[in-house]
């Protein structure tokens, strides 16, 4: 090497604008491309943009402020513009990262069944929990609101308003968010985080409780373990629509404080509003604890420790005997 090479060289490692590009380079990117916590950053910024045009342009159309129970319109409205809002942020952030939209949850080759087999279990655990409040006379069912045509046209509405519900917040806190935060902090240290911010999430919702924020934040982490367990978010769309069109449609009760226009039973709460879950419905009860804890378990006994078993016993058992 001659004289000037070295020179140059001895230049390119002194000079302050090259280190200085470099460690801000390193600040930014990282082996695996933006570091984790700038691309949560990134889409969150992106997620927020999105939801206010659009929140702005519904605005025009229609009022979004609602005082009583929520229409079927209006709830159709929002839930749709808020999944195209964090389905749009997604697309940029896997069009950055050149991954298909779908690897953020949704690439799972069961998707049907483990969104349906989610939205009974979603829908049964409710009903487990007004089945106790109601023995508990903690609940009051005031009989049908509404029969016929009208009945079935409000269950599938409705229904497909708590679909959109499920995708929308289980995309924006479980799909983009939870694999870039993991890819920093880890899996279990990005759910709790998330959680909490899903649980906080639900402050602005009229009639919500301490008690009732904390238990949406365990419920938070019930569906990061359904993610742990299937790989995608399937289960916990399922999960999450049948749970809230059991709470606001089939029993007519307030989902964390929201109620709707258009439910099939009436129903008030009784007692202590402690016991009852009282303005914020059925899971602002403590009685909701025992089954956020027997559905993890159910989870970590299904695909858990029965998938464990199974594994083994195919790698364990003798080759078949042929003649």
């Amino acid at each position: 090497m001659n004289n000037s090479s070295e020179a140059n060289l001895a230049d390119l490692a002194t000079d302050p604008r090259s280190t200085g590009g470099r460690a801000l380079r390193r600040t930014f990117v990282g082996e695996q491309g933006i570091r984790a916590g700038w691309s949560v950053l990134l889409f969150a910024v992106a997620f927020w943009i999105l939801q206010t045009v659009i929140n702005a342009v519904l605005g025009r159309f229609v009022s979004l402020d609602v005082n009583g129970p929520a229409p079927l319109s209006l709830g159709l409205l929002t839930e749709f513009g808020a999944l195209l809002a964090v389905a749009a942020a997604t697309l940029m952030m896997a069009l950055i990262e050149k991954r298909p939209l779908l690897s953020y949850g949704y690439a799972d080759n069961h998707k049907l069944i483990r969104l349906v087999t989610g939205g009974v279990f979603g829908f049964l655990c409710l009903s487990a929990l007004v089945g106790v409040l109601w023995k508990a006379k903690l609940l009051v069912l005031d009989g049908v609101s509404l029969s016929g045509f009208l009945a079935w046209k409000y269950a599938v509405a409705w229904g497909f308003v708590f679909l959109l519900v499920g995708f929308f917040e289980e995309s924006l806190l479980r799909g983009y968010a939870q694999q870039a935060l993991s890819r920093g902090i880890g899996f279990w240290w990005a759910a709790l985080v998330l959680s909490v911010v899903f649980a906080l999430g639900h402050l602005s919702n009229g009639g919500e409780s301490v008690l009732g924020i904390v238990e949406v934040g365990l419920a938070g982490l019930v569906f990061c373990l359904s993610l742990w367990y299937t790989k995608s978010l399937w289960w916990a769309v399922g999960f999450h629509g049948g749970w809230d069109w059991g709470q606001s449609y089939f029993y007519g009760t307030p989902d964390s404080g929201l109620v709707i226009k258009g439910h099939l039973l009436a129903s008030h709460p009784a007692g202590s509003p402690l016991w009852s879950g009282g303005t914020v419905g059925p899971e602002g009860s403590p009685l909701i604890v025992p089954l956020v804890i027997m559905t993890g378990t159910g989870m970590w006994m299904w695909w858990g420790v029965g998938k464990s078993f199974g594994e083994q016993r195919r790698v364990c058992s003798p080759p078949e005997q042929h003649e």
